[in-house]
């Protein structure tokens, strides 16, 4: 780790923002701006002081703009250069320097701006300091207004809202709600009573990190196939053989039924799962299920990536036949299995006890849901067209 933290911090020294630096060392943004600006004292990790590297004095890094820049910045306002001519000059972006003179400029009460180098050099120097002191710990009003909705279980957007259209006049009242989780979550601000936060929706006294999708582990021990290497037959329905599946729970998640779709003709299959829907079960369950169909019909295999397929693999070989695996939270890639799920509802309602189904009675709700006309196959049933 102090291989990518040197190198994040050289990569800052050359100008580069932190979710660019982040990403070229191969750390969360988070990361790289605890490694800069430290950490308060928390439950779970111990603080970290700031990085000396990150407290930068004027002109110390390329990271900001110079004072020498700032300079000539001045100079070439006053001689009407354009923004860009400025920025190429320097070697900058143009929203660096576009921003700098919207930040620093002293505007007139005609409209005309000035720009003075020193000046904006020592407004700069003033606002680089962190941690910066909050709002809501200055303002005693605001730290009230707060803590009296939250006790109504007021959201914080909803605080913000209300702040801005009670006090439209009053910029020291307005805040925005990540603001208000920030002094809830972050130990050591002391900014809001700490057992606020069992007001809000969640009931969490502390924040949920969320793993990034380029940061997820791996799903399953043999890796998946995705769905983007799925044949192009089966994307177009013309060829039948291609299948979705997945599994409706029953309450209190302790029963199961695997469903199968015929991505071609809607025709539905039900897997009878008396064992429990545990992976080591499941795969034999929806192997004994497929291998009754001819080959022609045994394409592929379509699933998410729930934990009841992680034998995957030994799915493929007993069935012959591959799975593919949708990506997360994208369940409109096995729509037909989706809306299939939905018709089945009506024979297996949520909250209910599905271990109480045998065999027998998945056969003859796949039979009767089969044997209905689906104005998708031209009014034909599922199991006229796969015949």
């Amino acid at each position: 780790m102090s291989r990518e933290r040197a190198e994040y911090f050289r990569l800052m020294k050359l100008g580069y923002g932190n979710k660019e630096a982040s990403k070229l060392v191969g750390i969360n943004p988070r990361t790289g701006r605890e490694w800069r600006n430290g950490r308060p004292e928390g439950r779970k990790k111990r603080p970290r002081p700031p990085a000396h590297i990150a407290q930068v004095v004027s002109g110390a890094s390329s990271r900001f703009l110079s004072e020498t820049e700032r300079i000539h910045i001045a100079d070439r306002v006053r001689e009407k250069a354009t923004i860009r001519a400025i920025a190429a000059e320097l070697g900058r972006s143009p929203s660096t320097v576009s921003r700098e003179i919207r930040r620093n400029r002293t505007i007139l009460p005609d409209g005309r701006f000035y720009y003075r180098p020193y000046a904006a050099q020592r407004r700069a120097d003033s606002r680089r300091p962190r941690p910066k002191p909050s709002k809501i710990c200055q303002n005693p009003e605001l730290r009230d207004f707060i803590q009296d909705r939250l006790t109504r279980r007021w959201s914080p957007e909803q605080i913000c809202h209300a702040l801005r259209r009670i006090f439209p006049d009053r910029p020291e009242m307005h805040v925005v709600h990540e603001t208000i989780y920030q002094a809830l979550y972050v130990q050591g601000r002391g900014e809001l009573r700490r057992e606020l936060a069992r007001a809000l929706r969640t009931g969490r006294t502390m924040r949920k990190p969320h793993r990034q999708s380029n940061r997820r582990q791996p799903r399953y021990t043999v890796p998946m196939v995705m769905i983007s290497d799925r044949p192009a037959e089966a994307t177009d329905r013309a060829v039948p053989g291609h299948w979705e599946g997945d599994c409706i729970i029953g309450a209190g998640h302790r029963s199961a039924i695997g469903t199968l779709v015929e991505r071609s003709t809607r025709f539905t299959m039900l897997v009878h799962l008396p064992d429990g829907h545990r992976a080591e079960h499941f795969h034999l369950a929806l192997a004994e299920t497929i291998r009754h169909l001819p080959p022609h019909l045994r394409r592929s295999l379509t699933w998410d990536q729930g934990n009841e397929m992680a034998g995957h693999h030994l799915f493929s070989t007993a069935a012959d036949m591959p799975v593919y695996f949708c990506n997360p939270g994208s369940p409109w890639q096995r729509g037909s299995n989706e809306n299939t799920n939905g018709l089945l509802r009506q024979y297996f309602p949520k909250g209910t006890d599905l271990s109480h189904h045998s065999r027998a009675d998945l056969e003859t709700v796949a039979a009767e849901l089969n044997s209905r006309p689906r104005k998708t196959l031209d009014w034909e049933t599922p199991a006229e067209r796969l015949a």
